[in-house]
């Protein structure tokens, strides 16, 4: 074993043996990496992502489209803060990215969002499908799962370095926080996350005002995409048909937390367009 692979697998070793936290719903985390890391890292992603979008002239700046992102995410967000205050301090935006082609909405640590053109139009969705989508993205971030995918990406890296699969000199770039960052960013969630981000989103939608009922309708309509292909989206998601099932039941006891589905006010999100990164 030389030095660096020595140094790494003790370094991971201490890490896990301090890394563990708990999620919103009492799961247990494995934590190598802190959220306020995971931020400052989902930050750096966001703003370049952005500013390619803006030069490829794919940021969405009808303020039709923009209003009703604005108004959807807005409401989620002042449920999101009541019920997790550390996130009051997060600067929350989202984009409207203009992809037909794409079906997919995401949400970064610090609560940096995007959702595409293409889940919007081609699934023909309403508001409360909308919200449903964007409460479980939004879940994501409020229970620390960037942070938790970094961690997984730290674990592979020190795994392939352990295995001898990486030259020394890719071992000490593989050492760095930001490619953990990079390869986070590429990892699909766990099903236990889905699930969690799942229950968590339903409750913030119905909070908001939007009916619990739709997402159970969006998983119905997600089943019926793709074609001969998989979208981008359901890559990383369980089945929509077993997932449709167990939204059903959780919506069943959702609705006695808003019966009267009364809209929540709006917290302010910065709706990120050209000239607006």
């Amino acid at each position: 074993m030389n030095r660096v692979t020595h140094i790494l697998i003790v370094l991971l070793i201490g890490s896990w043996l301090s890394g563990c936290a708990t999620s919103p719903t009492g799961r247990s985390q494995l934590m190598l990496v802190s959220p306020q890391s995971a931020i400052v890292q989902s930050e750096k992603a966001y703003a370049s992502t952005m500013t390619q979008l803006q030069n490829e002239q794919q940021l969405v700046t009808d303020p039709k489209r923009l209003r009703r992102i604005e108004t959807i995410t807005g409401r989620l967000i002042s449920k999101a803060v009541e019920k997790y205050p550390n996130s009051q301090r997060w600067q929350w935006s989202v984009a409207v990215i203009d992809d037909p082609d794409t079906i997919n909405a995401w949400c970064m640590a610090g609560g940096r969002m995007a959702i595409y053109t293409g889940i919007i139009d081609q699934l023909a969705l309403n508001d409360d499908e909308i919200a449903q989508i964007m409460g479980h993205e939004i879940a994501h971030a409020l229970a620390n799962h960037s942070a938790e995918r970094m961690s997984r990406a730290m674990v592979m890296q020190a795994g392939l370095i352990a295995a001898g699969a990486a030259t020394e000199q890719d071992q000490l770039t593989l050492a760095g926080a930001a490619l953990a960052a990079k390869l986070a960013l590429e990892l699909p969630n766990s099903r236990t996350a889905e699930t969690e981000a799942d229950r968590i989103g339903i409750e913030l939608a119905t909070l908001a005002g939007y009916r619990p009922e739709a997402a159970v309708s969006l998983w119905q309509k997600m089943a019926k995409v793709g074609g001969g292909g998989t979208p981008e989206f359901l890559s990383t998601h369980p089945s929509p048909g077993n997932r449709a099932k167990t939204l059903g039941r959780l919506a069943e006891r959702m609705r006695a937390l808003n019966p009267n589905q009364t809209k929540a006010p709006m917290h302010p999100v910065k709706m990120v367009t050209s000239g607006n990164i």
